[in-house]
């Protein structure tokens, strides 16, 4: 037995603009993402005993660590999708056998929770499964690696690479941004999840019903305040379209962000579809004694997180 190890990244959106619904049932996006410090790893543990030739080389899944008991063990997870994705894409290029893994996954990020932690696990997966195939044949162009995951979601992508980065399309489209500094956040937690499908389509509702929610669709201020490196200057530019729809789901979260704000957080916001809430600070001290404020007031669990972040890395 060996053993494979990757991790990847959550992200917060500090720019979420979402457009009309799209024939393939997503919606047009304009989304700045950045990666956080807050991860997952996951293991593969490899059997060079036994050859698979046909079919998923993964016998098994488990998962430990943060809400851990909501996420799927079995051929529906995105990391399990995403090591039988890659291995179809070398079997594609010649490859004959390969040995039986289990997936092991330690959550740091949150379930169903706006921070991407499904795609960051398939990202991790994707660079666990190169990292073990390389043994058979060359690894993927990156360009190849990128559409892969741009077939398991939307934000797989993203968490493949992480740092900064505007997406368009579904959030797939990737383009670097720059982005000067360190930006800290507190990041609070639910005890239960949303649905992305169920937000999205709530603010459709919402927006059906002539609510005045109209498209973010312009980053230009943003990129310049990511470029000055300061805090101060984002926080008044942080946007979510989809904050209306998660609040008017969860009243909960409303009290969340509200309590930040009071707290002395720099800005509130939803974290992409929800429910966990980041809460922009000055400084690494400034987010943890907040953290540590908000925590007080008794919600349920949190963390401290800084970003930019690289993507997705096998472990040496």
């Amino acid at each position: 037995m060996r053993e494979i190890v990757a991790r990847a990244h959550g992200k917060v959106n500090l720019h979420l603009g979402v457009g009309d619904a799209r024939e393939d049932g997503f919606h047009e996006l304009v989304t700045v993402f950045q990666s956080l410090d807050l991860h997952d790893t996951l293991s593969l543990i490899v059997d060079d005993e036994v050859e698979v030739r046909e079919g998923s080389i993964v016998s098994d899944l488990t998962v430990t660590g943060l809400d851990a008991r909501y996420v799927p063990c079995n051929p529906t997870n995105l990391a399990w999708r995403g090591v039988d994705k890659l291995v179809d894409a070398y079997r594609a290029r010649g490859l004959e056998s390969a040995p039986s893994v289990r997936i092991h996954i330690r959550k740091g990020i949150p379930t169903a929770g706006g921070m991407a932690g499904g795609s960051a696990d398939a990202a991790a997966a994707l660079v666990a499964t190169q990292a073990l195939l390389s043994d058979y044949l060359p690894p993927l162009d990156p360009t190849e690696l990128d559409a892969l995951a741009g077939e398991l979601g939307s934000d797989v992508p993203f968490t493949l690479r992480g740092g900064t980065m505007l997406g368009t399309g579904r959030g797939e489209q990737l383009t670097h941004m720059l982005s000067r500094g360190q930006y800290h956040w507190a990041l609070v937690f639910s005890k239960k999840g949303l649905s992305t499908p169920r937000v999205f389509g709530h603010l459709d509702e919402l927006r059906a019903q002539g609510r005045d929610l109209p498209p973010s669709l312009d980053t230009t201020e943003l990129s310049k305040a990511l470029m000055s490196g300061s805090p101060e200057q984002l926080a008044p530019l942080l946007v979510n379209d989809l904050q209306a729809a998660a609040v008017s789901l969860r009243s909960d979260i409303a009290r969340t962000l509200k309590l930040g704000q009071q707290a002395g957080a720099l800005a509130a916001i939803v974290s992409g579809s929800g429910p966990t809430c980041a809460f922009l600070c000055s400084s690494e001290l400034h987010a943890r004694d907040l953290l540590d404020d908000l925590l007080a007031e008794g919600l349920y669990s949190g963390a401290v997180a800084h970003g930019p972040t690289k993507g997705a890395y096998v472990l040496d």
